[in-house]
């Protein structure tokens, strides 16, 4: 077999706009992933960016399921010496809501130069409402 290389600008991206309120986390962050990523396409190739774009509406809202409110931690250090910050879910959302979500997506995608610039595809949005308007998104149901 050979390697397929696709010319970027044979690519067509198409929008697409996911509205998570009530949905569950992970759900939404899977789905998102793989439309950006382009898996589902037929040209796939895992070594170029050929996916679409992803718009996510109501982050804000979004849901866990079970005790997750209060017990899902996230982590990050400040750099300096005794620095890891931990906050769980429930403190994360109020603070900023898109955030689980964007970390949810971001560490189902590649790592490195092609993961970052696949995560510039997906907006997320804490509201009902988006700028994208003019793309014309297609609604997905979950």
């Amino acid at each position: 077999m050979k390697t397929v290389f696709v010319k970027p600008a044979s690519v067509e991206r198409k929008w697409f706009v996911i509205d998570a309120e009530g949905k569950i986390l992970g759900r939404v962050a899977a789905r998102a992933a793989s439309i950006v990523r382009g898996k589902e396409k037929a040209i796939y190739a895992p070594h170029q960016e050929v996916g679409d774009f992803v718009v996510v509406v109501n982050a804000g809202k979004i849901a866990v399921s079970g005790r997750k409110a209060q017990q899902k931690l996230y982590h990050h250090h400040t750099g300096y010496v005794g620095g890891l910050k931990t906050v769980n879910f429930e403190a994360l959302s109020a603070r900023h809501p898109t955030s689980p979500l964007e970390l949810a997506i971001k560490g189902m995608l590649p790592k490195g130069p092609l993961g970052r610039k696949i995560f510039k595809n997906v907006k997320v949005y804490a509201g009902a409402e988006h700028p994208h308007a003019a793309q014309n998104p297609a609604p997905i149901e979950l």
